[in-house]
This record gives structure tokens, sequence and C-alpha cells, in this order.
């Protein structure tokens, strides 16, 4: 990252401003747009609740071609002249341009996919898009992809339909990247971006963004400079592969002279990380490049804006990891790699017991990367260690994943961000990297060497968990609601344009 030990300083060196009310200083040229945001509030909150009852899950299927067909009207609709869906080996994409005459063009990344979802651990029907009432924040409307991510996209898209309401033209034209694979790795975005017209038209933006909802619930917003790559991957153990253990679910008697796949999986996983399963211990692993300087004052810096005990609430938990105090563990959080199990399933899960021995037994895992490591050398050394330790038979399925991505913050999308933020008088934290993943590599990375990032005002929580929600008449002074969220991404366009 270049330059980031010139810019901090000025970016968090200020004296820390409340964040109890967000105050803009509002030229009269946005009157009329803010009135228009106003006037389409109903019908635009509508617009989300019936986007969110339209599901696309990629991992089951659900939803093609529905997702990105209801997307290009949506696109269409507030003044996309070109939006076509864009075949892939996988889910399509869908790629949008929108001329406004302007001397600037902006790119968008958007997600039409959400995580899949078990309505039995929902207090609200996860398609049902319902408003609710949330204490200590309003009226949400609560649904799978409430705010990961079709709130906070929109909400950009409300913007664009009030300044078109407004009788005035979008201060930047757009190009527009849509995918239905990013909640299963991405693993065909390149085929998107890399066609031809698509590659042609970002390369004349001046970076990238995707819709986000940036403030925490005390109203706090974070700036991140990148986030970290990721793969995921499915082990199987199996006696047909292993040629060992049954070829089919026998009596567990009979674990006394047969060998147990799921056992088998069990050791190869336990040689995967330390003992407390917090050091990762795969033999020649990528290694992260060390936290620099500027990182490690970011993060002190975020360690005392930041409510600890409000974070482990929000997590649910009492402890971090080794015990480490809160900047320790947030320098961990933003600098170290990781090997999660995600699902550990082998034989019967159902009511009382079966008494069998399984023939099969299966892990998801998900390996978060840092700059310094890449996605095709840590699927290499996964699959190198198995077989070295004896457990080649083990059956390693990359589903999707991609590269860590990193962008300097003197680029255009970030200072643009500190630009309208600083006029609503948010101080925001600086991260050098968010700890999750989304695939922004084909942006930053050869050959379009872009700028990219996330921005949005508004709040919500419970991506990829139950009760997931997004703000939408907020009760808390700290955070804006739905019509703040929209008029959010009317200035930052605007900013963009200048």
């Amino acid at each position: 990252m270049k330059s980031l030990s010139s810019l901090i300083p000025a970016a968090l060196a200020s004296a820390l401003l409340s964040c109890t009310s967000v105050a803009w200083s509002a030229p009269a040229d946005f009157a009329d747009i803010e009135a228009q945001v106003a006037r389409q509030h109903d019908a635009g909150v509508k617009r989300l609740q019936d986007w969110i009852r339209l599901p696309s899950i990629a991992a089951e299927d659900i939803g093609y071609p529905e997702g990105p067909q209801h997307l290009i009207s949506l696109l269409q609709s507030v003044g996309f002249q070109h939006a076509v869906m864009v075949e892939t080996d996988g889910k399509p994409g869908v790629f949008a341009t929108l001329d406004a005459g302007a001397a600037r063009t902006i790119g968008v990344y958007m997600m039409y996919d959400v995580k899949q979802f078990d309505p039995a651990e929902w207090s609200s029907p996860p398609l049902a898009a319902a408003l609710v009432d949330k204490p200590g924040f309003g009226k949400v409307v609560m649904g799978r992809g409430a705010v990961n991510q079709k709130g906070p996209e929109m909400a950009l898209l409300e913007a664009l339909r009030a300044i078109q309401a407004a009788g005035k033209q979008a201060p930047v034209n757009l190009v527009l990247v849509a995918e239905g694979e990013e909640e299963i790795g991405s693993p065909h975005i390149g085929q998107i971006v890399n066609r031809p017209e698509v590659r042609a038209a970002l390369a004349d933006t001046i970076g990238v963004f995707m819709p986000s909802a940036r403030q925490g619930p005390d109203g706090v917003v974070t700036i991140s400079l990148g986030a970290k790559g990721v793969i995921e991957v499915q082990l199987t153990a199996s006696g047909e592969r292993w040629g060992r253990g049954p070829g089919k679910d026998v009596h567990s008697s009979l674990k006394a002279m047969i060998d147990s796949p799921v056992w088998h999986l069990v050791h190869a996983l336990d040689t995967l990380v330390s003992a407390d399963g917090n050091t990762i211990t795969i033999d020649d692993y990528p290694k992260p490049r060390p936290i620099t300087a500027a990182e490690k004052a970011m993060i002190a810096e975020a360690a005392k804006r930041l409510d600890e005990a409000q974070m482990k609430e929000m997590y649910s938990t009492s402890r971090w990891i080794d015990d480490l105090d809160f900047e320790q563990a947030l320098e961990r959080l933003l600098s170290q790699p990781t090997v999660n199990i995600e699902g550990l399933v082998g034989g019967y899960t159902g009511p009382g017991g079966k008494t069998v021995l399984p023939h099969m037994a299966q892990a998801k895992l998900d390996l978060r990367l840092v700059p310094g490591m890449t996605a095709d050398g840590a699927l290499a050394a996964l699959v190198a260690h198995l077989d070295r330790h004896g457990f080649g038979d083990i059956a390693v399925n990359m589903s999707g994943g991609y590269d860590p991505t990193s962008t300097p913050a003197d680029a255009e999308v970030i200072q643009a961000q500190f630009a309208v933020l600083k006029a609503a008088g948010i101080d925001p934290i600086l991260w050098p990297r968010s700890p999750g993943s989304y695939p922004g590599y084909v942006f930053t990375e050869a050959p379009l060497n872009l700028g990219a990032g996330h921005f949005g005002l508004g709040h919500g929580s419970g991506a990829h968990a139950p009760d997931e929600y997004f703000v939408i008449e907020s009760s808390n002074p700290n955070i804006e609601g739905w019509d703040g969220a929209v008029m959010s991404y009317v200035r930052y366009l605007y900013e963009l344009g200048k």
C-alpha cells in the first residue's frame, strides 16, 4: 500500500468527533433531490422488500435466471441504458452502463445472490422481508440479504432514481458489474470482468466501489483499504477412495475390525492447526507479509474508538482468542490468515442413535488470506500437506476463492469517502482491510489496477446468520435510516463527479 504513512496522520490524528447525529453541510442544489428521496421512501422500501422476497442462492441453485433478470429490470428503471446478462460457466452475471454525459466514470460492483438460511432459526420468516421493531435501532427490514447486500445496493439505486426524478443527470457515468456467486466464493467473476467489452468499460473508470452499510451500532463509520482473500474447500474422506473402511454404512460393532473414514478425516483436520486450533500448521503454507507500522497505527486508533463490550455482545462471545486484549485481538483479526471449519458431517445425525460405522465424512473449510498470500498457493499447500501426512486419498474440492485485495488511501474512491463523511461531521476509522472477503482483486490487480472500496451510511447486521436486518426508520440518533442511507450515495456520487 503506497503513501499510507503520509496520509494516516491527517486521517487519524484529528480530534475525535462524536457521532450523535449526521449534520450535513447541505448545498441548496441537493434540496430537490432530498425531497424526491422522501417522496419515494415507501416505494423504495417496497422495492427492497420485493427484492429480498426473490432470493438467488447459488449453493442451492435457487432463483436463476430470475435473480439477474430482476436486477436488470431495476437497473433499467433508474436510467441504465445498457443492462445485459453475462453467461459464465456457473451462474450468470450482469453488466450495465449508464451514460450521463459526465466527465468522469465510476465502477460499481454488486452481488445479487444471498446466503442459505434455516427458517426455524429466524424470529421473522427470512423471505417475508417484514418491517419489525428492533430495540435500540427502530424499524428494520428483516430478511435474508437485507444488509448483505440488497439493502445498501437498493439504496444506491434509489439515489439514482431520486436524481432522475429531480430532473437532473447523474453526476458521473456508471459501469456496473454484478455476480450471482459471491456467496460461494465468486468462482466465475473473472469470466464476467475479463470480457473485452466489460474490461474496456472498467478501464475508463476512476475506481470501483461496492454499496455497503458502514455504520456500526454506535454510528462509527469504517473505511476499509481492502479485504482478505479466501478459498472455500470441501474435504471428503470415504472408504472407497481410502481403500480402507467400509464402502457403505455398516453396523458399528464392526469398528472392531474395520477402519473409520470419519476418524480418518478428523485426524487429517487435526494436522492443519495447532492443538488449540489457532495456529496454522500446514506444511509450506504461504506466509503473510509482516504487518506494517502504518497498519499497526490504524488498528491502535481503532481499538481506542471501538466499544469492545458492544462488539463482544454483537458476536455472542465473552473472550477473544488466546485471551488477547482488544488491540491485540483486532491486530490478529486484520493481519492473520485463518483455517476455519464451517461444517463437519459424517454418518447419522438424527434423533437418537443409529449405531452405524459411516463410510464417508465431509468437512467444509474456509481459509482466509492476507497480503503476501494467494488462493492458488494456499490450495496447493493444503493438497500437498494432506498427501505428505498420509491423507492423499481425501478428496479436496475448491468451490471458489480469490486473492486478497488492497487499495492505497490516496485512491480517489477512498478520498471521496473522507470528503463526504467529513461534510457529515463524521470522523471515520481507517481499517487496513476488512476481515471478510469480496473479489475486489479483479479490479485492483492487473490489468485494471483500479482503486476499490466500500461506501454507504446506514446500519445492519446478521449477514450469513439468522435475523439479518437493515435499518429503515432509525430511533438511534447515531445511525442513518433509509432516507439518510440513500442521500449518502447521492453525496458520494456528486463528490466523485468533482
